[in-house]
């Protein structure tokens, strides 16, 4: 959905939540045929790979190609290591309950620190117009979306606050749940 198009809707609260909640779906169906028809283990992690490939042969024609959005305004979330990680807890236990407890929590987890090396630079804050900004959000203002309600920006004013500064690993452990 919009949480994995855009950079500046790639927050720490409802993308880390929501992205690997909707994603695992099509990774543990393809892991079970290939581990149930042919004992292969790593169905998940063939299947992430095609639908990454998927995503930026989209992201580079569609969004590039036809808005000219740049690409780092719009690049698909990396799910290899969680889905590398669902394949070798099925490989060394060979349960799917164990598979679905542990490897499911294991992706939800590893889910955000996987994206780091690629979100950690649109985080930089910097001072636009007199105002404190991260790229991301300067990205998102200067390139506009038809349709993009402003109130999606303000994500980071909901009342998960209650739990701390840090909300990400309190998203991470929802998604992992």
């Amino acid at each position: 959905g919009d949480w994995d198009f855009w950079s500046d809707w790639k927050d720490r609260r409802l993308w880390v939540t929501v992205t690997p909640i909707v994603l695992i779906t099509f990774p543990a169906a393809v892991q079970y045929f290939l581990w149930e028809r042919f004992r292969q283990p790593w169905g998940a992690t063939v299947c992430v790979l095609a639908l990454l490939f998927g995503e930026w042969i989209n992201r580079y024609f569609n969004f590039w190609g036809w808005t000219y959005f740049p690409v780092n305004l719009c690049f698909p979330a990396i799910q290899v290591p969680g889905a590398i990680l669902l394949d070798t807890v099925l490989l060394l236990s060979g349960s799917y309950l164990f598979t679905a407890i542990i490897g499911a929590m294991a992706w939800g987890l590893i889910f955000y620190p996987g994206n780091w090396p690629i979100i950690a630079p649109l985080h930089v804050p910097v001072e636009y117009n007199g105002m404190l900004m991260s790229i991301a959000d300067i990205q998102g203002y200067n390139y506009v979306r038809t349709g993009t309600p402003e109130y999606i920006r303000m994500v980071e004013k909901g009342t998960l606050r209650t739990f701390g500064k840090d909300v990400a690993p309190v998203s991470a452990f929802f998604s992992a749940f």
